[in-house]
Parts: structure tokens; sequence; C-alpha cells
């Protein structure tokens, strides 16, 4: 089981699409699935040809957390963990987008929670489900209370209760909640929205985000003045500009790589 292939990656001109793929398993988070899941990220983002990332999962589930049969044999833990991929999610100089193709649980909240634009089923089902078995949400926790309401997040963590893709949308988890039909169709929009922005803004607009707001106001504007003025004076700046005056695509943005905003990657 060790040398299964669990993770397949798809490149499609400017956009890579990670899926997990064991089945049998419901996708769970085992030792395996960690390494590789890891593994196939750390490839696409710092592939420079990848603009977008889009995260999903194989069949009728996205990822319903830790493998819990590995956990009880008590298996020896991986070189590399789960806070290990939701760091290189949120370090990823390309967006990563969470197409959840449904049920989601645990540690496959903590994914959804560290990519950045998230779509997923109106019908999926979602549930911190650790303090029902004993845990807790503690690694996930710190990427899903960045993302989500705190006294929504308060509640689904003390309760376990689980809830749809319209609840995951109210309380932050997901940014739309979509039927079966119009998943493809919403994830292949933002990828196509998102392979336009410039590489380098991309990763710094990312990092922004991360850091604002910080302790102090002023401290905030100061930094960011120098941001601005950076950027401005960028190599990509500069072609952006022109290309913006010449009426013409910009340099990192062709024809021929540039994803369809309405069909399948």
């Amino acid at each position: 089981m060790a040398d299964e292939e669990l993770v397949r990656v798809r490149p499609h001109g400017p956009v890579a699409e990670v899926t997990l793929d064991s089945p049998h398993n419901r996708n769970a988070l085992s030792r395996a699935m960690v390494e590789q899941v890891h593994a196939a990220l750390a490839l696409v983002t710092v592939d420079e040809r990848t603009r977008v990332v889009v995260l999903t999962g194989t069949g009728t589930v996205f990822c319903s957390g830790a493998d819990l049969k590995e956990q009880r044999t008590g298996a020896a833990p991986s070189v590399v963990g789960l806070p290990d991929i939701l760091t290189l999610i949120y370090e990823s100089p390309a967006p990563v987008v969470a197409r959840v193709n449904g049920a989601a649980r645990a540690g496959g909240l903590g994914l959804i929670a560290a990519c950045d634009p998230t779509v997923g089923l109106v019908g999926a089902t979602f549930g911190f489900s650790e303090v029902r078995i004993g845990v807790a949400p503690a690694v996930i926790a710190v990427a899903c209370l960045r993302r989500m309401d705190h006294r929504s997040a308060r509640e689904l963590f003390l309760t376990g209760e689980i809830f749809d893709g319209l609840r995951a949308r109210d309380v932050g988890l997901l940014d739309r909640a979509v039927p079966d039909d119009e998943l493809d169709l919403t994830v292949d929009m933002l990828a196509g929205q998102l392979s336009k922005g410039a590489p380098q803004a991309l990763a710094i607009t990312k990092q922004l985000l991360r850091d604002l707001p910080g302790p102090d106001l002023k401290e905030d504007f100061r930094r960011m003045a120098a941001v601005s003025a950076e950027r401005f004076a960028s190599d990509e700046a500069r072609e952006g500009i022109a290309a913006l005056l010449d009426k013409r695509p910009p340099a990192w943005l062709t024809a021929a790589d540039a994803p369809s905003e309405g069909g399948r990657l």
C-alpha cells in the first residue's frame, strides 16, 4: 500500500490540478497520502509554469481526515505532517483553489481552510468530528480560525455537528457553495481569472493577505507603501502597464496557455 499512487497531478497550461485519489479509505490522510500530497504540492508550487493550483478529491469525498485505522495500529509518524501541507498551501506563490467535490471531515476541513478561493457543493457535508472521538481539532484550528467566523467555529468545534455547504459558506469555510452541475464551471472560471494575474504580484498579494492587519495601523501603512512602491517599479508592473496602454495581453498571459472560462480544465 505504501507504494500505491494516492495523489494524481494533472497540469493544464498554467493550472495544475492535484487530486486525492484514495477511494478505498475516503481519501483519508494516511501516512502515504500525507507524504504524497506534500510532495505533489511541493512540486507544482515551485514550477514557474504553474500559476494556479486546484486541490480536489476523487469520487464523492473530498477528504475524510486522518486515517483512523492506521492511527489505531500505532504506525510510525510520517516524516512530514499536516502542518507541513498547510504551510505549503499558505506559502505557495500560486493561488490554491479548493474544489470540494464532496464530504469533508476533520483534517479535510484544514486543507480547505488553508486554500485561497474555496468552492464546494451545496449538498456536501462537513464536520469537525474530533471531539466525538476524544481528540481536538488542534492543527486544523490554525487554518480554520484564520478563515472562519469565530463564533460559528466555537459551536462547530465543540459540537462536532454535521453541516452542509450552505452553512460552510455562511461560516466562512467556503467562498462559494454551488450545485453539482456548477462545480467545474465555477472552479474553471476562478482558475481562468486567477491565471490572468502576474505571478510575482499574486505571490505578494497572498503575503499581504496573510500579514494584514498587523498590530499597528501606521506601521501597516508604512510597510504597504513600501510594497506598493516596489511593485510599481518592478518589471512586471512596467510590462503590465505597457500591455494595458497598448491594448495587448501582458507577457505572462498568452491565448495558448490560458484555460477557458467555461470548460473543464
